[in-house]
């Protein structure tokens, strides 16, 4: 959605694809929908949603259309439950990958940007996570061997046939509009809700969260050097300023007021220890440079959420 808008913003018509699932609420998507659809009807760009799967016949559809770029953001995400549904990361994550790659082949799109993860890592990576030093790389959940595949596959495809991309690898993503299954969200929640929440691994956990606005940012700077960049790259974009799990858990309880109960359990399988952007790459080749305090953004997205939640 964050991204759609920027896009609008700075003058370009958007199509935007989504099969508007169920594995988080949709009655949040359509809202996210409407929204850009209200920012939209202020400006002369046009957008349009297609309700279809990646793994359709839309794409003979979008062949006619005159598309200068894709930006490649879907995916079945989740750590956790790619441990109950490692079907639904094949079809989504590798298939509708293939389905992306193909439709970029064949129309010759030089400006191809889709989602890593920084969950590619795992546990045995050194800290800061350097794309350039990642020999150790050991993915801990089938998620995460889903996003390291797409690199792979993506490089294949420059190889074989040409086709340039750039990959992002985003850290723990939060912001308004975000998805309920993450911890700021479920954190949040719980603190004007009055509900307890699971601390796994003790609360001895590390999180790079990154405010949405510095990810856009990123995918529209990428965008911008994507015709000079050659082959198959990719780069973090993170904070670059890791928080522990408790502080960050008293940063939603000093600003919503509210304190939230705290049940302390084991890890779970797939979890990583900590994350930890090394922003140096991305810096040198598209400029980036996160502005968002931690602080700051959880200030906005508690705003957005008393006002989804408590006020509208």
């Amino acid at each position: 959605m964050h991204t759609a808008i920027r896009f609008l913003k700075e003058g370009w018509d958007v199509i935007g694809l989504d099969n508007i699932n169920n594995y988080y609420s949709v009655k949040l998507k359509r809202k996210r929908v409407e929204n850009i659809k209200k920012i939209c009807s202020a400006l002369e760009p046009q957008f349009e949603l297609i309700e279809r799967d990646l793994n359709s016949d839309i794409w003979v559809q979008l062949k006619s259309m005159d598309i200068t770029a894709v930006i490649h953001l879907a995916a079945q995400a989740g750590v956790r439950y790619s441990l109950e549904n490692p079907g639904a990361y094949i079809t989504s994550n590798i298939l509708g990958f293939q389905r992306v790659l193909e439709f970029v082949k064949e129309t010759n799109i030089r400006q191809f940007i889709y989602a890593s993860s920084s969950s590619i890592y795992g546990q045995t990576a050194k800290v800061p996570f350097n794309e350039e030093k990642e020999a150790g790389i050991t993915p801990e959940s089938y998620y995460a061997a889903t996003k390291k595949a797409n690199e792979l596959m993506a490089y294949s495809y420059y190889k074989t046939f040409g086709v340039c991309s750039i990959g992002l690898r985003f850290f723990t993503v939060y912001g308004p509009w975000g998805r309920p299954d993450m911890a700021p969200y479920i954190f949040t929640n719980a603190a004007f809700e009055r509900k307890s929440i699971k601390v796994f691994n003790h609360g001895k956990q590390m999180r790079d969260f990154t405010y949405i606005s510095d990810i856009v940012e990123g995918i529209y700077n990428s965008f911008l050097h994507s015709v000079s960049l050659e082959g198959a790259d990719y780069m973090n974009l993170g904070n670059g300023n890791p928080t522990n799990l408790m502080d960050f858990i008293g940063s939603i309880e000093s600003i919503s007021e509210n304190s939230i109960e705290k049940v302390f359990v084991s890890s779970q399988k797939g979890d990583v220890s900590r994350t930890f952007s090394d922003n140096g790459k991305a810096k040198r080749l598209i400029g980036y440079e996160p502005t968002v305090t931690l602080e700051s953004g959880l200030k906005l997205f508690i705003e957005w959420y008393k006002y989804y939640h408590l006020i509208k």
